[in-house]
């Protein structure tokens, strides 16, 4: 193996269940650590990671993450990282900070590309310019809202995100526990920033911050893929390495100081916009500090530990909280967390009240005190064991790279100068706890000492208050009025001059060609798309896909959607989310949960519904039971999996009443972490029939039908209408023609089909056979506002348009990206202080949608987007906005998945008669896209009276837009 002669080699070690071989290295002279993942993969992955305590909430690290990326030393442009989302065909970009880290990722197919990206990477990292000015931008900064300069206000990206993500509870939740369970090390504290705590970081901190982290002493490097080793340390040392000294200087998290008994806490978290009172509405969960998420061994058997207690609904813990009248659901931190140096254990409720603190504690208490007294079944402690070996095995890639994946299981351990490589290397562990849970009370001793025995316990009340940002309000007007009557004239003067720099700053022209880019002549001939076949099998079609799934197999029986009623279409979320967490024939939902633990991945069901190729407002549907499992196991999988399907039972009543309020409190909690989703389907529901299929079923409009149907089981009398809806919907689905998927390796499909000839008998012939096609839609123009409690808001604006057939759709994806590119992100992130925004294509439901995220405007943004056509239609462009924007579409389609995910891509395509044909002849129509189409096209369709606008909001917001043709909505 070729080295470089300035890194020192230090171990290698092939992990076979990873395909990856991991090697070690350590650079002479600065000591900067390197791990490569040596693989045949062709998606190469680059990460950079420094150590980051800033032990304060001004969030430090969070801002110079963003700030660090605004122009560097030898790419001195304005915003070289967003520049080069566009002059790339990456498959991932990012950059992000956790408790005690800040990363810079990202991941290519093309060679070309990801030298070009790990330039421009390296030197933001460590010869960042750090403009005053790109500071101010990010961060935090003060500007006059009126002409007269009496009025301040706060604005920032930074700002901005963090005051969006502080309006989540659980959020909140969250970052309050740290505060106690972590009471003296960095994670106390809110590593974005506290929005209160921002405006109190200057640009001197910054930059000092910048100055003592930023060093390649203090980093890891960690990479991924088939490039040589060599080739990336020459990089590594020419760009960065040799120009620096080291430092001797150790970042590092101490250990927590610990408690010596345990400590019960009450804060209050915002609730606004609420009509329900205060009632339900209190979070309860304890919360336990474990060892040393670096130590395999601990680790393992935490994660152990926590799989026996919560796993399922027949796992001790979790059958007690999902049972309990003391709450509503679970709390959504319940489990293991090891992302931080000391590992945690959360278990609670939400939708609990005051009064019944103690009762929560003695429920959970008394459940561990349980498993002590009488252990647990030796069955579930293999189907621990099953799991985490399970997910140890497969091949993720379908979210982020899985090389990613992997560098950021490792990660954590490398920061604290641990042993990533061990963190990936399970299998001696695993070996060593499948003889460990064979022992008597191995898994009591682990209670014990994990928990009942641990005087580092947090027991946290996050009580509602309904008056709480009102204050926070008040708080911030009566800082900046104070602020602002403390002023003189020559430092107003520096605010309005700052503010006019700054302005000037964001509309300059850079020039591009100082960075690097690939071209059109870049792209790959043609897309990739895997190729399955029919294999012969006697009772119903079944299409197999050869894949490297590293021994687990994917199985699933896909139903044609039978016609359905208007109140049926409305239940179809409800029915999938319950079909695999119910009992099936003699088993009651214990049973089973425990039977899917033991022998497969997990179960679940979903809807698989499109608009036609050529025309979205007719419908194609399917019914789809999922399943994975390990090889060993795809003979049980098949049984497990037809009973689900056939026997499901839709009589365990209180069961189904307590999914159906679980799944309302999720609902509820996750609105503002998706709130622009929610707002582009609300914009878009009247435009066609797959849209307001989508906006009924996963929108908006779904979370109020949920609550509506919450509120309604109260009684037995609609309980009992909703089992027989349930049970007729179940018979339809039942009585429609079978077909398969089947993903798994190619040495193994003998023993697939010997298995489904065992275990698939023929379908017995139901009468009913009928096909889902259409919905009650008529289309029409609507401007929504939608209120709930969040401190920023979330706008969209969506146009009809075309599906993906017709030429224009090619044309109209492009000029997402050339708005998004050359307009919208200067006037809406940039100037107007979201955390995100811009415009895209939608063929599948045949609209043009523009979106922004957590942006503390409202209406100057809905005209931003007006101005972005104008900005099309005027003026000349440059060739570069065409091309940058057809990399983007390029990139988005070309993007690898997991071998299981690029079957089931594959497969749902052609099952919708999107055809590997009509794909490629897509791909190509984008290559062809010019300025003069664009603007044809933006004439066509983009025209003022065919907008519809929907808003995300809270009450104030909705007072700004009072007068206005909206129809108002209360979530």
């Amino acid at each position: 193996m070729e080295l470089n002669s300035n890194f020192e080699h230090i171990s290698s070690t092939p992990i076979e269940s990873l395909k990856v071989d991991v090697q070690h290295y350590r650079h002479k002279q600065t000591k900067a650590e390197h791990y490569h993942l040596a693989s045949d993969n062709p998606e190469n992955v680059f990460l950079v990671a420094l150590r980051t305590v800033p032990m304060d909430s001004r969030g430090v690290a969070h801002i110079l993450e963003h700030t660090a990326l605004c122009g560097s030393k030898n790419y001195p442009v304005r915003d070289p990282f967003f520049m080069m989302i566009r002059r790339s065909l990456n498959t991932f970009m990012n950059a992000f900070t956790s408790g005690d880290w800040t990363a810079y990722p990202f991941a290519s197919q093309n060679r070309k590309d990801y030298f070009n990206l790990l330039d421009v990477y390296l030197d933001a990292v460590f010869f960042s310019r750090l403009h005053e000015l790109d500071f101010l931008q990010e961060g935090h900064r003060l500007e006059f809202s009126d002409d007269k300069k009496t009025q301040l206000e706060y604005k920032g990206v930074v700002y901005n995100e963090m005051k969006g993500a502080m309006s989540s509870p659980v959020n909140t939740l969250w970052q309050t526990l740290c505060t106690y369970l972590y009471p003296t090390s960095t994670y106390h504290y809110n590593s974005g920033g506290d929005p209160d705590a921002i405006p109190d970081l200057s640009y001197q901190d910054l930059l000092k911050f910048y100055k003592s982290h930023y060093h390649p002493s203090n980093s890891v490097f960690m990479t991924y893929g088939n490039i040589p080793v060599v080739e990336l340390q020459n990089r590594f040392e020419k760009n960065v390495l040799s120009k620096f000294e080291y430092l001797d200087k150790k970042i590092e998290v101490e250990d927590e100081k610990r408690y010596l008994a345990p400590i019960n806490i009450e804060e209050y978290y915002a609730l606004d916009g609420n009509d329900d009172g205060l009632e339900n509405k209190t979070h309860i969960i304890i919360a336990w500090l474990l060892g040393d998420s670096a130590n395999l061994k601990e680790r393992l058997r935490a994660e152990l530990l926590a799989s026996v207690l919560l796993e399922n609904s027949a796992s001790p813990l979790q059958k007690a909280m999902e049972t309990s009248d003391l709450g509503t659901a679970p709390s959504p931190l319940c489990g293991l967390d090891d992302s931080y140096k000391e590992m945690n254990f959360v278990c609670g409720l939400e939708g609990s009240n005051a009064d019944q603190q103690q009762a929560v504690e003695d429920l959970l208490l008394g459940v561990l005190q349980e498993v002590v007294d009488k252990g647990v079944p030796q069955e579930d402690l293999d189907a621990a064991l099953h799991q985490l070996e399970l997910e140890q095995r497969e091949i993720g890639g379908d979210g982020y790279p899985y090389g990613l994946q992997l560098i950021l299981n490792g990660l954590s351990a490398a920061i604290h100068r641990e042993d990533p490589i061990a963190l990936l290397n399970l299998e001696t562990v695993l070996e060593e706890l499948r003889v460990d849970i064979k022992k008597p009370n191995f898994v009591q001793d682990l209670v014990r000492e994990m928990l009942l025995e641990n005087k580092h316990r947090v027991r946290l009340s996050m009580l509602p208050d309904t008056k709480l940002s009102e204050r926070r309000d008040e708080f911030s007007k009566a800082r900046l009025a104070k602020i602002a009557s403390s002023l003189s004239e020559n430092e107003k003067q520096i605010i309005v001059d700052q503010t006019k720099a700054l302005n000037e700053r964001q509309t300059q022209k850079d020039d591009e060609t100082l960075l690097p880019k690939v071209g059109i002549e870049d792209i790959p001939a043609e897309l990739k798309i895997s190729v399955g076949s029919e294999i012969e099998f006697k009772s119903f079609p079944v299409s197999y896909y050869p894949e490297g799934t590293n021994g687990l197999v994917y199985q699933q029986l896909i139903m044609q959607m039978p016609e359905l009623s208007e109140q049926e279409i409305d239940l179809l979320p409800i029915f999938n989310s319950l079909y695999s967490e119910l009992g099936v024939g003699d088993l009651d939902y214990l049973q089973t949960q425990s039977w899917q633990s033991q022998v497969s991945g997990g179960l679940g069901a979903f809807s698989s519904i499109r608009g036609h190729i050529d025309d979205s407002s007719k419908l194609k549907a399917f019914y789809v039971v999922s399943s994975k499992a390990l090889t060993r196991n795809h003979a049980n999988l098949c049984q497990l999996l037809r009973k689900t399907v056939e026997s499901v039972r839709f009589d365990e009543v209180q069961r189904i009443k307590e999914l159906i309020s679980q799944k309302r409190a999720r609902r509820e909690l996750g609105i503002t972490s998706n709130g622009h989703g929610y707002a582009m389907s609300a914009a878009s529901s009247t435009i066609s029939s797959i849209a307001h299929l989508g906006f009924r079923q996963q929108g908006l409009l779904s979370i109020k039908k949920l609550k509506a149907l919450d509120d309604g089981l109260k009684g037995d009398k609609g309980l009992d209408q909703l089992i027989q809806q349930l049970k007729a919907m179940h018979q339809k689905i039942l009585a429609q023609p079978w077909q398969m998927l089947l993903v798994g390796e190619s040495e193994n499909k003998d023993q697939y089909l010997d298995d489904l000839n065992k275990y698939w008998q023929k379908k017995s012939k139901v009468d009913g056979e009928s096909e889902f096609n259409k919905i009650d839609f008529t289309a029409e123009q609507k401007n929504q506002i939608w209120t709930t409690g969040t401190q920023v808001n979330f706008c969209a604006k969506a146009y009809p348009t075309v599906s993906i057939t017709h030429a224009d759709s090619a044309v109209l994806s492009v000029l997402g990206g050339v708005l998004r590119n050359g307009y919208l992100h200067t006037a809406i992130r940039e100037q107007g202080g979201a955390y995100g925004g811009g415009a895209s294509q939608d063929s599948g439901s045949g609209a043009f949608r523009f979106y922004s995220y957590r942006d503390p405007r409202l209406t100057e943004t809905l005209h931003d987007f007006d101005k972005s056509i104008e900005w099309l239609m005027s003026g000349s462009h440059e060739y570069r906005v065409v091309e940058e924007a057809i990399l983007g579409v390029i990139g988005s389609l070309d993007k690898p998945a997991s071998p299981s995910g690029e079957a089931k891509d594959a497969f749902y395509n052609l099952l919708h008669n999107r055809t590997p044909e009509q794909r490629q002849t897509f791909r190509q129509n984008i290559l062809k896209v010019t300025l003069d189409d664009m603007r044809k096209a933006a004439e066509k369709y983009l025209r003022p009276e065919m907008a519809n606008v929907a808003v995300v909001t809270n009450n104030a917001g909705k007072e700004k837009l009072d007068g206005e043709q909206f129809e108002v909505f209360d979530i």
